[in-house]
């Protein structure tokens, strides 16, 4: 995975100020590798109950019971690079980190397999919430035998001093988020050593992702060993491993079994993780190198075709391109007389079969591996940067989405795999979790019709791209049709601008005609809930019932007469409508350029023309996403327990700074509104987990509304492991039990297709 760094540069008059966001899964990693974008998110529509489970994929991981794994071994297990750091709360943590700090660091909650946050035993008796007025009180009980690895207690001194070092309130620590601490007002021994309270200043909802990972108080105590101790080492730590070395020449880090750890003790002896680029796994994984491995969907089916042939590369790979009349061709240009010619040809030809004795021999290696498959806990989605330029046009941005046939880019992706095609229906959870409810409704499904009528409002029309060239609207005297004009004459960018948010409805203006009239709600809908008047309310009450006389998401009542088609691209004076799609050019994002292309097609079909702007993988985020260099891209954000706290800066409404620049946090799209903002603010800090569910399903519709961004579909999670390895695969949104982790007993490895599902884990 790689971090979400400071943008060196942007659109104009555009700077992207950007504030990572407050979840140990470090949301500030956009998942930009390995092709689908890795790395390593109106009222809500409907109870969580509703559809929890059309779409989710349960984990694959082998599992077994511990009296199945063998006591002992090593484990290898490969990750995308060497972690810059061993400290999760700093800017430049990635997976790596992350992996470490899992197996090595006290977590009081983990996630399940639903994605939700669980008690996590080892480390706590309890924890609840005992008091919320005047003020919110935590009370943490923890487990006695808890130790750090130096034999000391883990206990409230290790919670003040991280709360301290995340607060905010020091800059010397260099932190990169804060979300939950700096709303703690103290922490206090409770009846005795084993108990921590946490009193808040403001009520927090999200309490649980605090704390988790834990670091000692000699990492946290000090801004020298916060900022530098902890990069490279970690001296004291409290999980079922200990760090033993972090080995950068080899790139290795080598964990082993903890012998103060009190719970479960760890099945392995040790646990090495392995820096392997993902276009050197297949090989890792052949020569043995690696046990565990992500991989790609090339890679999968390699392993399938494998197993399928018996370890033979007999049709494919190098050698499958050569044809007899190929392989006589070279050969008679390799025997020919003209000598510098042949001899190229004869270094080509050795090349090849190089080639093709290497794949041959991974192709052996590959036989009898498992692959694991799940959805990962990540969505890819297609951002629009409302900025500037067309796509600043509300109208316009909506018939994009409009144009776009979600279930079948899912099916493309998924269908192959096995995986449930089920596109998702929200920005801030995914299928199988509480929280999850599908409110694309307020967007509305595939319509090219609506497209076209929503472009043909905001003037792009075919005729528009026949026109001449208009002289400039400021000489002219007039506005371009479509553009909306502030009083001081400059045009704000939509979405960014309190009125800017409303909803459009196509109706008769006369018989034949067709109008598009923009009913602009934003003073209400952007308005606090807790304050908004009756008036504005019945307002709001019956545009909903003008809404409800048509299909779920339409703009047009039912009866009305949409546009006729119209063949050829749209334009607007002259002006093509032509939108710059970046997309990254590596050899392993080819899956994310094959739906770049049917996304391309799709618009096309409605008159929206686009232009492929490939770019390197190691640019592709800092210089054209962060910057803003982009009308269309392609790029995942990972699924989260906390949405209130971690999804807020993903959509959080741009902010112009003193300098003329615009404060965007990770909103990439610079697509937001006051009432997203105030809806997220409130889910925060409401205590009831009904009643924040329910307002955070309200921010997700007004998100779908605002068109900044459109989920397509839950990234596969695809996982070769040797078949003897339990408990560790694809593990969707469930965090890995360590110590369960290890080697199946011959007797249980034995037998069993080895990509089958596994039986459902055994308990001691």
């Amino acid at each position: 995975m790689s971090h979400v760094g400071d943008p060196n540069g942007g659109a104009p008059r555009i700077v992207a100020a950007i504030r990572t966001a407050a979840s140990w899964r470090s949301r500030s990693i956009a998942l930009l590798t390995s092709g689908v974008l890795a790395l390593p998110v109106l009222t809500g529509c409907g109870s969580s109950d509703s559809g929890t489970a059309a779409g989710a994929a349960p984990q694959d991981i082998g599992a077994a019971a511990r009296a199945n794994v063998t006591d002992g071994g090593t484990l290898k297990w490969a990750v995308d690079a060497m972690p810059e750091t061993l400290n999760t709360f700093q800017a430049d943590a990635d997976a790596g980190t992350q992996r470490v700090a899992q197996a090595v660091l006290p977590a009081l909650f983990t996630l399940d397999e639903h994605g939700r946050p669980q008690r996590n035993p080892d480390y706590l008796e309890s924890a609840e919430v005992v008091k919320r007025e005047p003020k919110q009180v935590v009370l943490y009980k923890l487990n006695q035998k808890a130790v750090w690895s130096d034999g000391r207690e883990i206990g409230a001194p290790d919670f003040v001093a991280q709360w301290r070092a995340l607060s905010g309130k020091d800059s010397a620590y260099w932190t990169a988020r804060n979300a939950g601490y700096e709303r703690i007002e103290k922490i206090e021994k409770g009846a005795n050593d084993l108990e921590v309270k946490v009193t808040f200043a403001k009520p927090y909802a999200d309490w649980r992702s605090l704390f988790s990972p834990l670091y000692p108080k000699d990492v946290t105590g000090t801004p020298d060993a916060f900022n530098d101790g902890a990069r490279t080492k970690l001296k004291t730590t409290a999980g079922p491993f200990g760090l033993k070395e972090a080995d950068r020449a080899r790139g290795t880090i080598t964990l082993e079994r903890n012998p103060r750890w009190w719970g479960r003790p760890a099945k392995l002896d040790s646990l090495v993780l392995t820096a392997v680029a993902r276009d050197k796994r297949a090989a890792a994984l052949a020569g043995g190198t690696v046990d565990v491995a992500e991989i790609d969907r090339a890679d999968a089916d390699r392993i399938a075709l494998a197993e399928r042939d018996k370890g033979q590369a007999i049709n494919h790979g190098p050698g499958a391109a050569i044809t007899p009349a190929s392989a006589l061709r070279s050969w008679a240009i390799a025997h020919s007389g003209e000598e510098e010619r042949a001899e190229a040809e004869r270094q080509a030809r050795r090349e090849t079969q190089a080639a093709v004795e290497r794949y041959a021999a991974e192709q052996a290696g590959l036989r009898g591996l498992a692959v694991r498959k799940s959805l990962e806990p990540a969505y890819t989605q297609l951002a629009l940067n409302g900025a500037s330029g067309p796509l600043a046009d509300e109208r316009v941005r909506r018939a994009v989405a409009r144009a776009l046939n979600r279930k079948e880019i899912a099916e493309a992706v998924l269908k192959p795999l096995g995986l449930p095609a089920q596109p998702p229906g929200s920005h801030l959870a995914l299928a199988g979790q509480d929280a999850y409810s599908d409110n694309s409704d307020a967007l509305g499904s595939q319509d090219a019709q609506e497209a076209r009528a929503l472009l043909a409002d905001a003037g792009w029309t075919p005729a528009g791209a026949r026109m001449k060239p208009k002289q400039d609207a400021a000489k002219a005297g007039s506005q371009p049709d479509g553009e909306q004009q502030s009083e001081d004459g400059k045009r704000p960018a939509a979405g960014n601008h309190p009125n800017d948010e409303g909803t459009y409805i196509v109706g008769d203006d006369k018989p034949g005609g067709v109008r598009v009239a923009l009913l602009r709600q934003a003073r209400l809908l952007d308005a606090d809930p807790a304050e908004q008047t009756k008036k504005g309310a019945d307002k709001h009450t019956k545009t909903e019932a003008r809404l409800k006389g048509g299909a779920p998401g339409a703009y047009a009542p039912k009866g009305t007469a949409a546009p006729a088609p119209n063949s050829g691209p749209l334009g607007k004076d002259g002006k093509p409508l032509t939108l710059r799609f970046v997309l990254p050019s590596g050899p392993g994002s080819q899956s994310l350029r094959d739906v770049g292309d049917r996304i391309a097609a799709m618009l096309k079909s409605v008159g929206i023309n686009t232009e492929t702007v490939k770019v390197a993988d190691d640019s592709y985020f800092k210089d054209h996403i962060a910057s803003g260099d982009f009308d269309l891209a392609l790029y995942s954000w990972p699924g989260t327990a906390y949405p209130a706290t971690d999804d807020r800066p993903i959509f959080a409404k741009p902010e112009p700074a003193a300098d003329g620049s615009l404060v965007v946090e990770q909103n990439y799209s610079r697509v937001g509104t006051d009432h997203i903002d105030q809806l997220f603010e409130q889910a925060a800090g409401e205590l009831d987990e009904d009643e924040a569910r329910d307002l955070v399903q309200k921010a997700d519709a007004r998100i779908w509304a605002a068109a900044g961004s459109i989920p397509l579909y839950q990234r596969p999670q695809l996982v070769a492991v040797k078949p003897n390895v339990a408990n560790a695969g694809a593990f969707g949104f469930a965090t890995p039990h360590f110590q369960d982790i290890g080697f199946k007993k011959p007797a249980a490895a034995h037998g069993g297709s080895p990509n089958e599902k596994n039986e459902k884990n055994e308990k001691d």
